[in-house]
């Protein structure tokens, strides 16, 4: 039998240690894990590089385990297309930054009804075969007067239910509209009357210095909670849960609990969705949300069509390979970007198979499926690209065709 302890070459040319242990693909589970997160490099052509400096970093979500419940089954989406769903279109606008600004308390109580509490439900397996309640708790941003809600991907994923508090204590079943797990963004709604919409602004306007205030739902017990700050960072690109993000960076106070919550400017418009912040004993006052530019955009798409459209895929379900454990579970010597199984048509007649390990994409090379996500945005569905791959010991070279992802 083979001694993997000894044998697994952890210092490989070709891969790097990167994340947690396996996450297959736009499945992944935050339940208030800590994270490390690595400042890339500047952008170069179409894909994101990373430096060696790394911080631990915590998603900003309350999850805990509850009951055990006998004979319930959580069914997993994984590799399966998103279903189709007919919903109603919103539009959004951004504000233009005119006007007086507002004080702290005048930008609090205008979007203090705006800001709610999410907590969620979901039902999982321990290695037992009992079944068990997590709860979550996070935050969200009434973004319509219809009752769409503008969250943080990591906070509804994989829940079974979802319910919404409301600034005057009246709880509020939800729905998930649509979720962007690579992004990280997600849309649920709830039906209820007279809602308080907040205003989206405009992120590309905000400048390092500008003042922030950060109201959500930190500890997942104290909805309504404000904090105030600066921006003290713009477009700092981010590795947060083998997802690369272009994130504003705050020194406000954020908690755990507050993913979703949202980040306004001095003329109290909506500019951002607070996703993580920093935590170990080297690091404080680091706090990072999605810009609101970007999180609109994806929440219009999600809430006209259930998914973001025109995401070029290239058709294979994938396992992040970051340690011996897993590496041992798939049988490989190496980390990297493990094909787990290949579903699209194009690419089992480009020739790609279950077993093989992603090397480069064109001239990308692919570490982890961070890079992949990076690199894959620079196309479009239905473009050629060359993908090679490890197999056998020996690296392939395959053209495949891009299709358009369904997740």
């Amino acid at each position: 039998m083979d001694n993997w302890d000894n044998n697994f070459d952890d210092r490989s040319p070709n891969f790097i240690m990167v994340g947690d242990s396996a996450n297959e693909t736009e499945n992944q589970s935050y339940q208030g894990t800590d994270y490390e997160y690595t400042i890339p490099k500047k952008k170069e052509k179409k894909y994101i590089t990373r430096k060696a400096f790394i911080i631990t970093l915590i998603i900003c979500m309350i999850a805990t385990s509850g009951l055990t419940i006998a004979g319930y089954t959580l069914a997993s989406n994984m590799g399966v297309g998103g279903t189709s769903k007919t919903v109603s279109a919103t539009n959004y606008t951004l504000a233009k930054a005119t006007g007086s600004e507002k004080s702290v308390q005048e930008i609090i109580a205008q979007n203090e009804n705006a800001v709610v509490e999410i907590k969620t439900e979901s039902v999982s397996n321990d290695n037992w075969m009992q079944n068990y309640v997590t709860e979550g708790a996070g935050s969200g941003v009434i973004v319509d007067s219809k009752g769409y809600i503008l969250t943080c991907a990591h906070v509804v994923e994989d829940s079974n239910k979802i319910t919404v508090t409301l600034k005057d204590g009246t709880e509020v079943e939800a729905t998930l509209v649509g979720m962007d797990s690579q992004n990280d963004v997600a849309v649920i709604k709830i039906k209820a009357k007279n809602l308080t919409a907040a205003t989206y602004g405009d992120s590309s306007e905000l400048s390092v210095g500008s003042l922030v205030v950060a109201i959500g739902n930190p500890l997942g017990e104290l909805g309504g909670s404000a904090s105030t700050g600066i921006i003290s960072a713009l477009d700092r690109e981010l590795t947060v849960g083998n997802k690369n993000l272009t994130l504003l960076q705050t020194d406000a106070s954020i908690n755990p609990g507050n993913s979703g919550g949202g980040l306004f400017d001095q003329y109290g418009n909506l500019v951002g969705i607070v996703v993580a912040k920093s935590t170990g004993s080297d690091v404080e006052g680091l706090g990072f949300a999605i810009p609101i530019n970007h999180a609109a955009e994806i929440a219009k798409d999600l809430i006209e069509n259930g998914r973001v459209t025109g995401r070029a895929a290239i058709g294979v379900q994938i396992v992040d390979i970051s340690d011996a454990q897993t590496a041992q579970q798939y049988n490989v010597r190496m980390t990297g970007v493990y094909i787990k199984e290949v579903t699209g048509s194009n690419a089992k007649s480009a020739g790609l198979e279950a077993g093989d390990m992603l090397y480069y994409l064109e001239d990308t090379k692919i570490e982890s499926s961070a890079d992949l996500q990076t690199a894959l945005s620079g196309y479009k569905p239905g473009e050629t690209v060359k993908i090679t791959v490890i197999r056998n010991n020996k690296t392939v070279d395959l053209k495949v065709k891009l299709t358009e992802s369904t997740q």
